[in-house]
């Protein structure tokens, strides 16, 4: 399908929806994060049976800093909220306005990358192993697949904004880019419940 390129005053509502193709793209998007909630769900599951499982290694009340945690969640949920803007700006027909905020939001994303990776490092260097124990190895499947998500994010808005640079806002690239927004407020979701399940349990005994 051709582009149909928008602006201020031609601008649907709601052009992520305004074609057939937009709202496949969306519908698709709801079964695909069906399936990404039922993986996220069994990775908790998992490590909420075995993070008992210490045995002689470090455990999550000796590793876990919970400072760096909460700035990593602070910078998280901030590209959330930087991912709103991004999206009220291409409902204004404000391109510029939307690659400026999905461009901040990469930044904070790829912020949040470096932390995740010193934080592993870290705790590498304390003893925590994948192998080293059970809870190792579900804290480390749990959180580093998060972790991936977070970069496949980071990417896949990386593609958009370089791919789309140049040829404006149209009814065929918003669909495209909304969908990668609520990809990212899903990650974002995920965190939140890693931090509070994960960190502040672990934390907390």
């Amino acid at each position: 399908m051709a582009d149909h390129t928008v602006n201020s005053t031609t601008l649907p509502p709601n052009p992520e929806k305004a074609t057939l193709e937009g709202r496949n793209k969306f519908l698709g998007f709801w079964f695909f994060l069906g399936g990404e909630t039922v993986l996220f769900a069994s990775l908790f599951g998992t490590y909420l049976g075995l993070r008992g499982g210490i045995v002689e290694g470090p455990g999550p009340a000796d590793l876990f800093h919970l400072p760096l945690v909460f700035i990593m969640t602070m910078i998280l949920l901030t590209s959330s909220l930087t991912s709103v803007f991004a999206i009220i700006s291409m409902k204004r027909g404000n391109f510029k306005g939307l690659l400026a905020w999905m461009w901040v939001t990469v930044a904070l994303g790829v912020t949040f990358l470096g932390l995740e990776i010193y934080e592993f490092y870290e705790y590498y260097h304390y003893g925590l192993g994948f192998t080293t124990s059970a809870f190792a190895s579900s804290f480390y499947t749990l959180v580093g697949t998060h972790g991936a998500h977070v970069a496949f994010g980071v990417s896949w808005i990386i593609v958009l904004l370089i791919r789309y640079r140049k040829t404006g806002l149209t009814l065929t690239n918003a669909p495209k880019f909304y969908v990668a927004v609520l990809y990212w407020h899903f990650i974002d979701v995920v965190w939140v419940f890693i931090f509070s399940i994960v960190y502040l349990m672990g934390y907390g005994g």
